[in-house]
């Protein structure tokens, strides 16, 4: 259930995170506000072509690895920036993901002065929209809303 309200420092919030999505979880009064950020971030090119030991290599297939890393940076730095300015307004956080990107979110949080609101750091493998809410809700203490039989 995703609602439109508007939203405090007040609420708690959640965030399932790895390299490619965010998926952003703020406890509202009544429900959830859940959002997904992207990151397009490209995966890392394999080299191609013949290895060194098997013949020629052609150096130019593929940029060099620093120049990869750089794009690579840039490109995390956008995503994590929006995923802090999504979580900025909240009260604590709970971070959760399967690798580096939860560690690498939290000290940008902490680099961002707001270390102090993390509530916790867990690590989840693969998780759907409704285990993520879940996840979110139990850990705050607060129960799903409850639905209302058609009319």
């Amino acid at each position: 259930m995703t609602t439109s309200v508007a939203i405090s420092a007040h609420e708690n919030a959640g965030v399932w995170i790895d390299h490619r999505q965010a998926w952003v979880v703020v406890l509202v009064p009544g429900g959830e506000h859940t959002t997904v950020i992207p990151s397009h971030v490209e995966k890392h090119a394999e080299r191609g072509g013949d290895s060194p030991l098997k013949g020629a290599y052609e150096s130019r297939q593929v940029p060099a690895d620093d120049k990869r890393q750089r794009a690579l940076t840039g490109e995390l730095n956008v995503y994590y920036d929006a995923v802090v300015a999504a979580l900025r307004n909240h009260g604590k956080l709970l971070i959760i993901g399967p690798g580096e990107a939860k560690g690498e979110l939290h000290a940008r949080l902490v680099r961002q002065k707001l270390g102090d609101r993390i509530a916790a750091i867990e690590t989840e493998g693969q998780m759907t929209e409704r285990q993520v809410v879940a996840r979110v809700r139990t850990f705050f203490g607060v129960a799903a809303p409850r639905m209302q039989a058609p009319p």
